[in-house]
């Protein structure tokens, strides 16, 4: 579990609009690698819930999955 601390620190990291890249995704039915989606929001565990690309609407979970950021 995160600290509250650290859920603030990834809601600011990752703001409402931000494009991510999954690397790796922790879950019975991941998201392929390399899909690119957009962040809907971070929840109050720390999750990063995106609209993938390709249709799905997942989160990510940080320390747990492998996203990255999209400049």
């Amino acid at each position: 579990m995160m600290t509250q601390s650290e859920i603030e620190k990834v809601k600011v990291m990752y703001p409402h609009g931000t494009r991510i890249r999954l690397i790796k995704m922790a879950d019975p039915y991941p998201v392929p690698s390399g899909t690119i989606g957009t962040v809907i929001c971070v929840d109050d565990a720390g999750q990063i819930h995106a609209k993938w690309d390709n249709g799905r609407s997942i989160a990510v979970i940080p320390g747990v999955d492998d996203f990255e950021t999209i400049v």
